[in-house]
């Protein structure tokens, strides 16, 4: 491995190639893309306004064809505006091409808001008979589920409103939120570096660098806590006008599950909060505290070397991949060959990583903030299997290559599991065993149990901000110590400067009820890798048949495909289970690495 000292020139190297958003042409193609997205839109408007319900078959097909041609000229734009904006959110020149883009984007969205409501206003035996129609497997599973909307949809003059708006209000205080973040720095660092000191065998530095990104959150608390207020009501407001139920339906719909069985999924982790207490009781015995703090929770357990090179890391990744299936391999080689990833950290770039699906006639480009960490190897192969996914989807075209979120993380994170086993595999060693599988079940904990709690916290301040009016900084920070209290019990100690620590978190911001299609996702992934286990090399034909179904069915029925059954009530209790057994086999592990007594 290299050294941590050791500088990368195959990282520093390692940046997008957007050009084929633009056709080759440059910048100044957005332009001729939007004008003939809205010259396109314009026409449509033109031929289709009360119109719909008189469509065959195969106008319905060419209405639809029609359709995805603009978005497909639309996302061009909005994809190379936003991947350029996220690489520096402090470029003000890559500010006002994304604030362009977006308000041409919503004035040509305004334009075809007509279409969806006129379909989803026709009765159920005129709609049924033409999604009969033969043509329209790229688009029937989207047009069904566009008819879902239908009790919550407001006149065409209304929605029409609602969308020009959003540009001045949910879109532009997210922009705020992502430029504000992105600009913190924790002694002269980036956030996301900071952060990931926290994962220091030293409790000094792990304790100095909690203490260092509270005093760095501090100076913006307060215009981050009336961001999230401005949003949480924008939010309540628009629920109200569609006669959402709760906060969280709306998400539950776009999601394509119900009510029940999301409160169904959060109960179920609830009741298995015992499983992050009671490794983080046995990670105080191995760090040698009485109990964990909170800057605790990430630490490394082992002094086993961590860091890992650009090129190492990339191929442990694709052979990782290949050893399950070589077409798999293939594609994510195309990534790194085809500079479709952003990986070196750099001022002013978004943190985190994220995989953006673009446009099914290019490709998908994956974003990393990559520090030589082992757990930045497992975040490459998760944001690669999202973007193999969208790859292998993109031929059921724009409308339906996207997948509802609580599908969405399976790619990934049987991506980043095939990866960590082949770590697994290649060490005897038992300290550098049971670093790797503290990551599993830390990882496991983060996904599950930590998304699990962030819901319960969004529920509070959602709920509360309903009836209280705007709440100040100690209402929400009462509300994150007080859900994070029930996720580590008398575990973990929490610090005074950890109440804020909810303020930096742009899932809440841009994707509100979002976070427990993680937990959704990492137990339905786990199944289906229990399954490839099971199976063996028979299953992956159908793996990847599910991968590229894309969104064009049912997340019951993209289950079926290899064999999980998700309207089973004891489907969260199996993929808890096997949570579990994370936990069991990394306590063996401690246990064989004399970390604790053979008691514990």
């Amino acid at each position: 491995m290299a050294s941590e000292t050791q500088s990368d020139p195959a990282l520093d190297a390692t940046a997008w190639d957007l050009e084929p958003l633009l056709d080759g042409q440059g910048e100044e193609r957005i332009d001729s893309q939007l004008a003939e997205a809205q010259q396109r839109a314009d026409a449509f408007a033109d031929r289709y306004p009360g119109t719909v319900a008189d469509l065959d078959g195969p106008g319905l097909v060419a209405a639809v064809d029609e359709l995805a041609a603009i978005y497909e000229l639309v996302g061009k734009a909005g994809s190379y505006a936003s991947l350029r904006f996220s690489t520096n959110t402090a470029d003000p020149a890559r500010g006002a091409l994304l604030q362009k883009v977006q308000e041409l984007g919503t004035a040509i969205e305004t334009k075809l808001l007509f279409f969806g409501l006129e379909w989803a206003a026709l009765d159920d035996d005129v709609a049924e008979r033409l999604l009969a129609a033969d043509g329209l497997d790229h688009a029937r599973h989207f047009l069904r589920q566009e008819r879902v909307y239908r009790p919550h949809l407001l006149s065409e003059p209304e929605e029409k409103l609602l969308t020009e708006k959003s540009v001045t209000g949910s879109s532009a205080w997210g922009r705020l939120f992502s430029e504000h973040v992105s600009a913190i720095e924790v002694e002269g660092e980036p956030l996301d570096v900071a952060l990931s000191r926290l994962l220091s065998g030293d409790r000094e530095v792990r304790r100095t660098t909690a203490e260092s990104v509270t005093g760095a959150l501090v100076p913006g608390l307060r215009t981050r806590a009336y961001i999230f207020n401005t949003l949480i009501y924008d939010k309540a407001v628009d629920d109200r006008l569609r006669n959402y139920p709760t906060w969280l339906t709306a998400r539950n719909l776009s999601n394509e599950v119900s009510d029940a069985s999301v409160q169904a999924l959060v109960e179920a982790v609830k009741s298995r909060y015992d499983i992050p207490q009671r490794w983080y009781r046995l990670k105080a015995q191995m760090l040698g505290v009485p109990k964990l703090a909170d800057y605790d929770r990430s630490a490394a357990i082992t002094t086993a070397d961590e860091h890992f090179g650009w090129e190492e890391s990339r191929d442990l990744v694709l052979d990782s991949f290949g050893s399950f299936s070589p077409e798999m391999e293939r594609l994510a080689k195309r990534f790194f060959d085809e500079n479709w990833i952003d990986a070196p950290i750099r001022p002013g770039k978004r943190g985190g990583a994220f995989a953006a699906s673009a446009v099914p006639s290019v490709h998908p480009y994956v974003l990393l903030n990559f520090t030589h960490k082992r757990r930045d190897v497992l975040t490459l192969a998760h944001e690669l299997g999202h973007g193999l996914h969208f790859a292998l989807a993109a031929k059921q075209g724009i409308l339906q290559q996207g997948t509802p979120l609580t599908v969405a993380e399976t790619a990934s994170v049987f991506g980043e599991t095939i990866v960590f086993n082949r770590l697994l595999a290649q060490t005897d060693d038992p300290e550098s065993r049971l670093s790797l599988l503290s990551e599993a079940i830390e990882g496991a904990i983060a996904t599950v149990f930590r998304q699990t709690a962030m819901n319960q916290f969004e529920d509070a301040v959602h709920t509360a901000r309903r009836t209280e009016g705007e709440l100040s900084i100690d209402r929400f920070n009462e509300a994150w110590t007080s859900t994070q209290s029930d996720l580590f019990g008398d575990s973990v100690e929490m610090t005074e400067g950890y109440r804020t620590w909810w303020s930096y978190v742009p899932h809440f911001i841009g994707t509100p009820g979002y976070v427990y299609a993680y937990a959704y996702g990492q137990l339905l992934a786990l199944s289906v890798y229990q399954r490839y286990l099971d199976e063996g090399e028979s299953f992956v034909p159908r793996y990847l048949e599910m991968l590229g179904a894309g969104g064009s069915m049912l997340p019951e029925d993209l289950g079926k495909i290899v064999g999980i059954d998700l309207t089973d009530p004891g489907f969260w209790s199996a993929g808890l289970d096997l949570v579990e057994g994370q936990l069991q086999a990394a306590e063996a592990a401690a246990r064989a690495a004399g970390r604790v007594s053979e008691e514990s």
